[in-house]
């Protein structure tokens, strides 16, 4: 199975090159596109530099700073163009660990989806996390279950792989998310495609550097989109 990994960066200087020197030792026969939106602290051309030697890295320079959502829209297409049978979203910032892709890779030989969970099976598996962030995480995921109907401990797992086909399912031209809720609407667009999701353990690592991206409208977005998915459902093509 050829697989990419998509990873959307913005001012991650301080981690990319730790990040991709860890997934070229963790993996094998895997490829990795950044996709950096004007990052002016050089996170691209630090990229570009490491690409040099190994040819498993691509680099995607986006024009501004135009959102997550639309990062892995971007990312996800250019897969799809190259032919890629398999591809994963994770962070740049070391919270998710690339030593993880070849098992969660192995689970997509028997299902559509795969979701890096935190909660799985009724554990908590973070690191350096406040309380609060904590709390917020697992009453988000609830909040997500609830109005949505998706059936996953940690729908907001930012650390998935998908099946190409899933990808090709879900209309990426159409994606209404543009910040974390991303992670929300292509999960319930692959559930409402009756695609096989599963999730497998992770731990999850508090970034050590860097700023996380999080902002007042990306919160907002989060909130308000599971409602925006229930009331408007994604209707999926009829093959």
């Amino acid at each position: 199975m050829r697989a990419l990994v998509v990873t959307p960066t913005y001012n991650e200087i301080e981690n990319i090159e730790a990040f991709l020197t860890t997934f070229l030792d963790a993996t094998q026969n895997i490829d990795i596109l950044i996709v950096d939106d004007a990052s002016p602290d050089g996170t691209a051309d630090a990229a570009e530099k490491l690409k040099e030697k190994e040819p498993r890295i691509h680099v995607m320079r986006r024009v501004g700073k135009r959102g997550l959502g639309l990062a892995y829209v971007d990312g996800f297409k250019w897969a799809l163009e190259h032919n890629y049978d398999a591809v994963f979203s994770m962070d740049a910032d070391l919270s998710h660990d690339p030593r993880d892709i070849p098992r969660l890779m192995a689970l997509l030989e028997e299902c559509d989806v795969v979701v890096g969970s935190r909660y799985v099976g009724g554990r908590v598996s973070v690191i350096n996390w406040p309380i609060s962030r904590l709390l917020l995480s697992v009453l988000a995921g609830r909040y997500v279950r609830l109005v949505t109907g998706l059936r996953l401990s940690d729908p907001t797992s930012g650390f998935r792989g998908f099946r190409a086909k899933v990808l090709s399912a879900i209309e990426l031209d159409t994606i209404r998310s543009n910040g974390y809720s991303f992670q929300v609407e292509t999960l319930y667009r692959a559930q409402r495609c009756g695609f096989k999701i599963t999730e497998a353990p992770i731990i999850f690592t508090e970034r050590r550097e860097g700023k996380s991206k999080m902002s007042i409208p990306i919160i907002l977005e989060a909130a308000i989109m599971p409602w925006r998915l229930r009331l408007k459902p994604f209707k999926p093509k009829k093959s």
